[in-house]
């Protein structure tokens, strides 16, 4: 079984700075609140061979994230949840997610 993050290409670090910007402008976050954008390979079935994981803090101190099954550079701002569920990203403490 591989799972991971992946080495990133150097064409990769512009497109999460692209997706990175979507995500900040979708949910109106702020200069201080914490955007993660990570590509990972999967090797499981059923399982995209690359996919985007975004997670995002923002100061009432909970976590969001969500998934898009595609590379990174394949990400456009439509993939992206609509702003009104934002609170739906949330993540629960001991939810099972070791994602980020």
């Amino acid at each position: 079984m591989k799972l991971g993050i992946r080495q990133r290409p150097e064409g990769n670090r512009a497109a999460i700075a692209r997706v990175k910007a979507y995500v900040r402008d979708r949910f109106k976050l702020g200069p201080d609140d914490v955007v993660m954008v990570n590509e990972l390979e999967c090797s499981l079935p059923g399982c995209p061979p690359l996919e985007t994981i975004i997670a995002f803090w923002t100061e009432d101190a909970q976590r969001r994230h969500y998934k898009i099954f595609k590379p990174v550079r394949e990400v456009v701002e439509d993939d992206l949840p609509p702003s009104w569920m934002k609170n739906a990203l949330i993540v629960l403490d001991r939810m099972g997610c070791d994602c980020c």
